[in-house]
């Protein structure tokens, strides 16, 4: 499985405690922390420079890991830029991009400032019009409401059995 964490603070430690959980299962993880990629912002003279090594590693290992969750915080009520930015590379680098979210199973979190509930709304509406087979179940904390350590399993084994069942009709 392949955590990613869009931000640094709370969604970064929420990703560790996915990670965390993924190890206890002895299951294979990945933790990219989308930060650390240091992409520059996708522009019209995007090819001068191209985007650097963080988005080959990003897409290796979308192509090695079966499902993805995605740990980021809402940004004035929608996606962070740093998540869309990645996307975005992404779309005009990858050869199959289409490849890379088509049935792939993601589980979507967020230890959000406000509500929450608009990124996670936003991220499963682009994720599903890219193909990805998005969890039912996610998970939203706030100030006001802590991280469930019965969600945070429940999404796991959900992956899990998602990524068995797709694994077998391959």
């Amino acid at each position: 499985m392949l955590v990613l964490s869009v931000s640094s603070g709370k969604n970064l430690g929420l990703a560790q405690v996915f990670v965390a959980e993924i190890e206890g299962r002895n299951l294979p993880v990945e933790h990219i922390h989308l930060p650390d990629l240091d992409l520059p912002l996708y522009g019209a003279r995007y090819g001068v420079n191209g985007p650097g090594p963080g988005l080959e590693r990003l897409e290796q290992a979308l192509k090695s890991h079966g499902s993805l969750i995605i740990c980021a915080p809402e940004y004035n009520g929608s996606i962070p830029p740093l998540l869309t930015n990645a996307i975005a590379w992404l779309s005009v680098i990858s050869p199959d991009f289409r490849a890379l979210f088509n049935q792939r199973p993601v589980a979507l979190a967020t230890q959000s400032g406000g509500t929450g509930q608009k990124v996670l709304l936003a991220m499963r509406q682009q994720l599903a019009h890219l193909g990805c087979l998005v969890l039912g179940r996610e998970l939203l904390s706030n100030p006001e409401k802590s991280p469930n350590p019965e969600t945070i399993m429940a999404l796991v084994s959900q992956l899990q059995q998602l990524e068995s069942s797709l694994s077998a009709e391959a």
